[in-house]
C-alpha cells in the first residue's frame, strides 16, 4: 500500500480484480470506494495534489464503505 505525499491522505491501495480503492486518511479514517477503474487509481497516484484529485474525481462519484 503506497504512502503518498499529502496533507490529507496517508495511504492508498487498489485491488484490480475487485476494482476497490482503499484510502487511509491522516485522521485514521479508512474508506473503500467500489467500482473504481484502474486508470482513476493511476491518475490518483500521479496527481500533484491528492486531496484535490480525490475531491474532483472520487468523492461523491463512487459508492463507498467506511472500514475503520
Amino acid at each position: 500500500m503506497p504512502a503518498v505525499s499529502s496533507s490529507a491522505i496517508l495511504r492508498i491501495h487498489y485491488d484490480e480484480p475487485s476494482r476497490k480503492l482503499r484510502i487511509i486518511f491522516v485522521t485514521g479514517n479508512t474508506y473503500t470506494y467500489h467500482g473504481v477503474p484502474r486508470l482513476v487509481y493511476e491518475r490518483f497516484l500521479q496527481a500533484a495534489s491528492k486531496g484535490t484529485f480525490f475531491n474532483e474525481h472520487i468523492k461523491d462519484r463512487y459508492a463507498f464503505t467506511q472500514t475503520r
